[in-house]
């Protein structure tokens, strides 16, 4: 399956079952915990608040403000040569806003990219290469003020 969104040569994130949830849902997901109520991310096998192992996926709206973000000028490997410049966010959730997630911002120029701007969370299907299953990579991608 070719990617939509990233580059073939990026690397693709190393899934395991403390973050399968988040990352072949298809669905911006957090983790909360059954027991105390906490809200977090990124994945972890504990409850940060409690230390319980009592943790579901709860769906978010997928919508966020960018919190901050740097702009990638300089390649980190010779195949990210054409794919500079490249914007990297933080995005603080709407339903969360302690909550932030990374993500690469897509379909704009990078010289674009400003705090404030609202964002939607949209997915890239990365075949995993090993037979495993379907990454489903959160991106973003900018929306019009609600």
């Amino acid at each position: 399956m070719a990617r939509k969104l990233m580059p073939e040569e990026w690397m693709i994130p190393l899934v395991d079952k403390t973050n399968e949830g988040f990352f072949t849902s298809g669905r911006l997901v957090v983790q909360e915990c059954g027991d105390c109520g906490n809200i977090q991310h990124p994945p972890e096998e504990v409850c940060w608040r409690c230390l319980s192992m009592s943790l579901q996926w709860r769906d978010t709206s997928g919508k966020g403000t960018i919190y901050s973000y740097i702009v990638v000028h300089n390649p980190p490997a010779p195949s990210f040569k054409d794919v500079v410049p490249y914007a990297v966010v933080i995005v603080s959730l709407d339903d969360h806003p302690h909550v932030r997630v990374v993500g690469n911002v897509v379909n704009c120029p990078a010289r674009e990219v400003r705090i404030g701007q609202r964002v939607r969370a949209v997915f890239d299907p990365i075949d995993p290469g090993d037979g495993g299953q379907t990454i489903l990579l959160p991106q973003w991608e900018f929306i019009a003020a609600d």
